[in-house]
């Protein structure tokens, strides 16, 4: 069997190409956008643009492809052997975190150092001062928490992460006996215990509030971290799914059929659903309460029934794509074992909760601006190219399936 994935040229050429094409948008904004011009009380809101931009983007990919090590991390706990015979996909989509997780840290500490009150009001010490709600959030919205905290928490999904995929690699070139095999399954169960602790404290709680919330730094909502946690999540798998297809193409992952590819649908059909209903719970409470301090994150995104909101189509579009078309289409157990089908959904939900980050952060950013440029299309690109680089390189590095793996045999005789 083929084990070993070489990059194929259309691979390569497509990876540069995002990333020029991203490093093109950057570029151009840097040029006519201003990024470093004063843009308080909505003035030059391009410069806003910018960073509410990078902001949203950075954001969203970092979290996706650290909730492939979420991923890996609760199957192990759960002693599940199913996903073994792809692993390495899961290892390769997280091996993304460390790059993407430096630009996450470069760009928010520009926008948090270099005073983008525009971006975080609570930077603006004067409006802190005189704001009873500001001022008693003041203990955790501040930059040097803000800091330490954002750092702390990516080192520690890097080291984690880093230490799961060094175990999975032990068992490449050694057949493990009986008692070596429990002993690689305890340490594995321990790192991803720990990684799953910090990743329950950080992304399902903490990370969410300071890095996205905080825009909004009036409002809050106590679903906030779960309803952005199951976007990220759903769409972490689907980026799993679309690597494990793609390579099925080319002929390799030979133990994986359709039954992975069903239980892999089957997690995009459950957390569209986990999503909605997050969704639509964080609504419903705060339209039936109908206070105005909960009531104005909502106004800015789809107004008043005098005057609808500059975002009501994204808001509602956003519905569309994530909840009604994975209902419908996934719903099916042959849609679900469907290779085409799978890749088209696959798309289409990571494109429906980059639409989901883009309502989050730019109606808190651009308020009444919100006409969508070329370039918030053309940074994700960027983005993009970077995965697709890491997760080649790490591919191409390593054998595509860990063969002495102790739960390999339950994988490849998977029934869903």
């Amino acid at each position: 069997m083929n084990q070993h994935f070489i990059l194929p040229g259309s691979y390569k050429k497509w990876t540069i190409g995002l990333i020029v094409a991203g490093l093109v948008a950057l570029l151009y904004g840097f040029i006519m956008y201003h990024p470093f011009a004063h843009a308080g009380h909505g003035e030059n809101v391009n410069s806003t643009r910018f960073w509410a931009v990078l902001l949203q983007n950075s954001v969203y990919f970092l979290l996706i492809v650290n909730a492939a090590m979420f991923f890996l991390c609760a199957t192990t706990m759960a002693m599940g052997g199913w996903q073994a015979s792809f692993k390495r996909v899961t290892e390769a989509v997280s091996s993304a975190v460390p790059l993407l997780g430096v630009l996450t840290l470069c760009i928010i500490m520009a926008i948090v150092w270099g005073g983008r009150t525009d971006i975080y009001h609570w930077l603006d010490k004067s409006a802190v001062a005189h704001d009873k709600i500001l001022s008693g959030k003041s203990g955790f919205l501040n930059p040097v928490f803000f800091s330490i905290f954002s750092v702390i928490t990516v080192v520690l999904w890097w080291l984690l992460g880093k230490k799961m995929r060094s175990l999975s690699l032990e068992t490449d070139n050694k057949q493990l006996s009986f008692e070596e095999g429990k002993k690689w399954i305890w340490d594995n169960t321990v790192w991803a215990s720990l990684f799953m602790v910090v990743f329950t404290l950080s992304v399902a709680s903490t990370i969410p509030w300071l890095w996205l919330m905080s825009i909004d730094s009036h409002w809050y909502s106590t679903m906030y971290s779960w309803y952005t946690f199951a976007s990220s999540f759903v769409a972490g798998i689907a980026l799993i799914t679309l690597f494990v297809i793609y390579l099925k193409n080319r002929g390799q992952l030979e133990y994986v059929t359709e039954e992975h590819l069903h239980d892999l649908g089957k997690f995009m059909f459950a957390f569209s659903i986990f999503w909605t209903y997050l969704w639509f719970s964080q609504y419903m409470l705060i339209w039936y309460s109908n206070q105005p301090e909960e009531t104005k994150y909502f106004v800015e995104r789809i107004g008043t029934a005098e005057k609808a909101g500059p975002f009501k189509g994204i808001f509602f579009f956003n519905l569309i794509i994530n909840f009604i078309a994975p209902l419908l289409i996934l719903m099916k157990k042959g849609t679900k074992r469907n290779w085409t089908t799978i890749a088209f959904m696959a798309v289409l939900i990571i494109f429906g909760h980059w639409i989901d980050f883009y309502q989050m952060v730019m109606p808190g950013t651009l308020h009444d601006k919100a006409e969508m440029m070329p370039f918030e299309f053309g940074i994700p690109l960027l983005f993009i190219g970077l995965i697709m680089w890491t997760v080649g390189k790490y591919l191409s590095s390593h054998p595509l399936v860990a063969m002495n793996h102790p739960f390999l045999k339950e994988s490849i005789i998977h029934h869903t």
